[in-house]
This record gives C-alpha cells, sequence and structure tokens, in this order.
C-alpha cells in the first residue's frame, strides 16, 4: 500500500463536506501525508464545520465547486493536478427523491457525466507515468441491487442492478456511466458499493441520528409501516477505511462491495438507540422506546438490502474494526457531546422538510 499511496500526492475528494466525505478527508490529513483538495456544493447536507480544524489544514484546499459545473471542475484539476480523484458527490436520500427527484437526476447523473468528462480530458492530457497511475473511484450504494426480499442472497458484486427508487435508479445510472467511460475511453476506474452508513455527522435526516435527536427532545419517533425493512450497517469510520484501501490497492476496472454484515430491521435499529439513551441520557419521564410511532409508509419502500463483501476481505484484507453496538454507542455519545455541531446543521429548511416528510403521514395501517 506504501508505494500506491507515495505515487498519489494529491486525491480530489468531491462531496467532501459530506457525511462519508468529510469523513474521508479527516482520516487522510490526520493519517497520511497526501494533501486533499476537496469541493463540494455545499447543499443543505454539505457542512464544512464537519471537518473541525481540519478545514484549515496546510494539506487541505477546499473548493466551493458543483460537480456539474464544468468550468469549475476543469480550473481546479488544471490547479491542483491530482493523482487520484474519490467522487462522493450525490444526492442521497430516498425520501427527499421521492419528493424531488429532479435534483437526484441533476447531480447524480447530469453531474456523474460532467466530472468524467472532464476527468477524461484531464487523464487524457497526463504524461505516461501519471496517467499509469492514476484512478478515478466512483462511490455508489448497495440500494442499485434493489429489493432482496426476506430470503435472497446478499447482493455481491455481480448482482444484476434493479433499483426501486428516484434516488437509486439515479445512482445505478451514474454506476453505469462510470463503467461505460471505462470500457469506451479506457479511463481507469474503480467503483465500491457500500451498505448503509451511521457515525458521527451524519446529517439529522437519516434514521440513526434522527431517532437520537428526537428522543433527547422528547418527540416522536417515526417508524415506518411496522418496521420489519431490513438493513446492513456500516460504521462510517470503516467504510472510509475501506475506501481508501480500495483506491490504494484496488483492481482497476474492479467492483467492490462493502458492508457491515450486521442486518438489522430498522425498529431493531430503533430500539438499540433508544436503550442507549436509556443509560447514557435517561429520561425522568421515562423509557425512550415509548417515542415510538409507527407511521404509513413511503411508497415504494424496499424490504431488504443486504451486501457480500467477500471481494474485499479476501483480496484486500479488509475488516470493519466496529460492531454495530459499538459503533452504535461511539455514534450515540457523539450526538450527546457535539450538540453544538447539531444546532448548526439543524436550519429552518431542515425542519420545514421534516415536517413536510412525516408530518402529513397518518398511522400505520
Amino acid at each position: 500500500m506504501s508505494g500506491a499511496r507515495s505515487r498519489k500526492r494529491t486525491i480530489l475528494v468531491t462531496g467532501g463536506a459530506g457525511f462519508i466525505g468529510s469523513t474521508i478527508v479527516r482520516q487522510y490529513l490526520v493519517q497520511t501525508d497526501v494533501t486533499i483538495v476537496n469541493i463540494d456544493k455545499l447543499t443543505y447536507a454539505g457542512n464544512i464545520d464537519s471537518l473541525g480544524s481540519l478545514r484549515n489544514h496546510p494539506r487541505h484546499q477546499f473548493h466551493k465547486v458543483d460537480i456539474g459545473d464544468r468550468t469549475e471542475v476543469d480550473r481546479v484539476l488544471a490547479e491542483h493536478r491530482p493523482d487520484a480523484i474519490m467522487n462522493l458527490a450525490a444526492e442521497s436520500h430516498v425520501d427527499r427523491s421521492i419528493e424531488g427527484h429532479g435534483a437526484f437526476i441533476e447531480t447524480n447523473i447530469v453531474g456523474t457525466y460532467s466530472l468524467l468528462e472532464s476527468v477524461r480530458s484531464y487523464w487524457n492530457d497526463l504524461d505516461p507515468g501519471s496517467r499509469k497511475h492514476f484512478r478515478f473511484h466512483h462511490v455508489s450504494t448497495d440500494e442499485v441491487f434493489g429489493d432482496l426480499g426476506h430470503e435472497g442472497r446478499p447482493a455481491n458484486e455481480t448482482t444484476p442492478y434493479a433499483p426501486s427508487s428516484p434516488y437509486s435508479s439515479t445512482k445505478a445510472s451514474s454506476d453505469h456511466l462510470v463503467r461505460a467511460w471505462a470500457r469506451t475511453y479506457g479511463l481507469p476506474v474503480v467503483i465500491t458499493n457500500c451498505s448503509n452508513n451511521y457515525g458521527p455527522y451524519q446529517f439529522p435526516e437519516k434514521l440513526i441520528p434522527l431517532m437520537i435527536l428526537n428522543a433527547m427532545e422528547g418527540r416522536p419517533l417515526p417508524v415506518y409501516g411496522r418496521g420489519e425493512n431490513v438493513r446492513d450497517w456500516l460504521y462510517v469510520e470503516d467504510h472510509a477505511d475501506a475506501l481508501r484501501l480500495v483506491l490504494a490497492q484496488g483492481e482497476t476496472g474492479r467492483t467492490y462491495n462493502i458492508g457491515g454484515r450486521s442486518e438489522k430491521t430498522n425498529l431493531e435499529v430503533v430500539q438499540a438507540v433508544c436503550e442507549l439513551l436509556d443509560r447514557l441520557a435517561p429520561d425522568p419521564n421515562g423509557r425512550h422506546d415509548r417515542l415510538i410511532q409507527y407511521v404509513k409508509d413511503r411508497p415504494g419502500h424496499d424490504l431488504r438490502y443486504a451486501i457480500d463483501d467477500s471481494r474485499i476481505r479476501r483480496e484486500l484484507g479488509w475488516q470493519p474494526c466496529e460492531t454495530f453496538a459499538s459503533g452504535l454507542e461511539r455514534t450515540v455519545r457523539w450526538y450527546l457531546d457535539n450538540t453544538t455541531w447539531v444546532e448548526r446543521v439543524r436550519t429552518g429548511a431542515y425542519r420545514e422538510w421534516i415536517e413536510s416528510n412525516y408530518g402529513h403521514r397518518g398511522p400505520a395501517e
């Protein structure tokens, strides 16, 4: 790995102010000598505060840029001459994609296309040695594989795509574009598909931080349907470790699934959050699970996602450090200890969206 990393002295990370992206940036700055060029559009889920004091690190260069802005992306590439690119810029929330799919099409499909064209032009102009060691790493999701049902085998890298939501459909489209640019133009790419991430700095519309924060405030804990939908959970620091490993050692043209091997129903997740809060921040009014409220399910809600991550474990020797129990406790403790960050991201726009998505939902049938 050391040899591969030494050739990649500058890495451009798109979406580097988001949840997973900021984790990647922090790891590179703290654990390596790599210079990070960070571009992010800074939409509602992009928060430069997630980098803390590292935002001013001498090896961190930030540019407020949309990946769909070809002129600006070209400028950043020409200025910083990165040795590799990790693409995490995406609209990523299923519920938002149901209400406003246009932004997902624009960023995840059109934006990826524009980024690929910028990268292809940049890569073509590199000298032969730099071209040989350059790599474009596209980060995707397990949702592109669609609903596996209760009995379906976990998805591996050859499982056919069957996306169900506007979000997963646009991510599947972006994956197909990346593969097409690799096959047609020879662009050296790797792709990773991950399961549900959780951990510090996650925007509080997602399940785990939403439940933590609502429970801390004594607000209802909205659970879709009967809470029977199953997801595999992956601690974000473990995911970031895997992404860095794939970029350094993964085989060009290959796809790697990254999972936590921690399948849980949504209800099990919410109950686990409640149990931790009962221990770490007791509510004088009673157990936190009294706040669970079953609400009408969202349209087209996939029953189960699951990842077979045998390839990355076998070929690259990766495995997660955190269990679901240990990662969840670290996550809950972080939100309890970082109320200032939470309040800074919970803007009026966020509160309006929470009301629009959950406020009209009646009880589960």
